[in-house]
């Protein structure tokens, strides 16, 4: 397991714990004191900084807009062409694709402004977003917001069950995009940074951001 899916781990459980404890907290009491918030915070922050140390924010960024320099022109074509009828969607990854997941910790994360850009074209343009992620369902409400709040129109969000944790991650995967053709949209496009994201079919095209031979998770 690579160091960056440890550090998403450990950010993400954060981000779950305070986030269930915010909503937690009966009407009209007070939230018990933190102790030890600021030193936590650095602890995960500067893991999460260590998770992505080989590599290079800037360069990461670069290579990410590359690759989203292909998918646009593809995707004004293909939004261009719609048939009558036709639900056009993209299916997209969370984790170091639609977000900043391994480059420092915050909440909500930040989204990855190369493929936000893409994205923000699409849904101006009437095509569905959905998000097909190994997170599991636990964090499904604070990751929905996350991804709402930082631009993106989410039109179904993907995580794991109970059950879907002893599946292939690819084989998983692959059934949500089943899942998302079945209630009749054409899948025009899938964006991922990692193998398991894109095999399987069921999407007219891929594109594939870097993950560094898997030192972004």
């Amino acid at each position: 397991m690579s160091r960056g899916t440890w550090t998403r781990r450990i950010a993400l459980t954060a981000a779950a714990t305070a986030a269930v404890a915010a909503m937690t907290v009966p009407a009209g009491a007070q939230a018990a004191p933190a102790t030890g918030t600021s030193t936590g915070t650095s602890t995960i922050a500067t893991a999460a900084a260590a998770a992505a140390e080989d590599v290079d924010y800037a360069t990461w960024q670069a290579d990410c807009q590359a690759v989203m320099n292909q998918a646009l022109p593809y995707l004004k074509q293909r939004i261009a062409a719609t048939k009558p009828g036709e639900k056009q969607a993209i299916v997209l990854d969370i984790d170091n694709t639609s977000l900043e997941t391994d480059f420092g910790f915050s909440y909500p994360q930040p989204a990855n402004k190369p493929v936000l850009d893409v994205a923000k074209y699409a849904q101006e343009h009437g095509v569905s977003l959905f998000f097909v992620t190994a997170r599991p369902g636990i964090i499904a409400g604070v990751t929905d917001y996350n991804l709402g709040n930082v631009g993106y129109r989410v039109s179904g969000l993907y995580v794991r069950g109970f059950l879907d944790l002893f599946k292939d991650v690819a084989v998983y995967k692959t059934a949500q995009r089943v899942d998302i053709e079945k209630k009749g949209y054409t899948i025009i496009a899938n964006i991922g940074n990692s193998a398991t994201d894109l095999s399987g079919g069921h999407a007219e095209k891929t594109f594939k951001l870097p993950d560094y031979d898997g030192q972004l998770s």
